[in-house]
């Protein structure tokens, strides 16, 4: 199943909680605009609290939040009650490598600037590529991705080997998600709202134990909270919905294409939010990069 096909499927769940005339009536470009605003701006943000709730408890009300909100849309009870054993292996591995992503993302960003680990992780996006579609021209998109991303490591980064660590296990999961997630999809665990509300419930009982503590303070700080919450919507609730009304009218080639403006989005949001200015180096790496996934080919999707 494609991502279109996947999207297409998540439709009618959107249908029942979001204005349809308003997502018919937008064009996809705009969904999809939205989400790569929020899809780092929200964790832009969270590095700004990491001071008063720690990397990890972060992480925690992330995903806390998504999984609240989520929980009552797309009752995730009812995914796992009607899948059969496999398909809710699939949603527990889902759900795991989710939450893990999470927290190596935060981890990452709280050592490298934004621009590098959106750049580590979109070089993965072009490996999928690669195992569905072996050709030419994707191996060049590959080479030139990863020169993008020696640039933006640079002498400077590569002191810091744990930032590096937890940036490239990011990206990596990033991978596993993907692969997961069209897994999910075909098993027939549900759309694909209802699939992300079961894979969301699995991660918060994942990370549960790993950053509670670290969230305690929020709890007995309003203001902290709501900041926190805010953070949670912005990078697991608002894009993953646009994205959803994206792909359901952008096939995939075109989605995939577009993915390549995310790296610059993530740049932009680095100098306004964190006032994380590029050098010239940096700025040519991150072209290398944009380049790279652009120019890649997705594999044909299986009709």
């Amino acid at each position: 199943m494609d991502d279109q096909t996947q999207a297409s499927a998540a439709s009618p769940a959107l249908g029942r909680h979001a204005p349809g005339s308003l997502a018919a009536k937008l064009p996809p470009h705009v969904w999809f605009g939205v989400s790569a605003v929020f899809h780092y701006l929200g964790p832009a943000f969270a590095v700004l609290l990491f001071p008063h709730v720690g990397v990890l408890g972060m992480a925690w009300l992330r995903i806390a939040t998504a999984a609240l909100i989520f929980a009552p849309l797309t009752r995730p009870w009812r995914s796992f009650a009607r899948a059969d054993r496999p398909t809710r292996l699939l949603l527990l591995a889902f759900g795991t490598c989710l939450a893990v992503m999470n927290c190596s993302f935060y981890l990452a960003l709280d050592r490298l600037p934004i621009s590098l680990v959106a750049a580590i992780e979109f070089v993965g996006t072009i490996g999928v590529a690669l195992v569905g579609l072996r050709s030419t021209r994707n191996l060049a998109a590959l080479a030139v991705a990863v020169g993008g991303t020696l640039l933006l490591i640079d002498v400077k980064w590569s002191s810091d080997p744990v930032g590096l660590f937890w940036a490239f296990l990011n990206g990596a999961l990033f991978v596993g998600y993907i692969v997961l997630g069209h897994r999910v999809a075909r098993a027939g665990a549900g759309d694909g709202i209802a699939g992300l509300g079961a894979a969301m419930a699995v991660a918060f009982v994942v990370v549960l134990p790993i950053g509670f503590r670290d969230a305690l303070p929020a709890f007995f700080s309003p203001p902290l909270l709501v900041a926190a919450i805010g953070v949670g919507i912005c990078s697991s609730v608002i894009p993953y919905i646009c994205d959803q009304l994206a792909m359901s009218r952008l096939p995939r080639s075109s989605f995939a294409l577009m993915l390549s403006l995310l790296p610059v989005t993530a740049t932009l949001i680095g100098v306004i939010v964190l006032r994380q200015v590029p050098g010239l180096r940096d700025c040519l790496g991150i072209a290398l990069v944009v380049a790279g996934v652009a120019f890649h080919k997705p594999a044909p999707s299986a009709r």
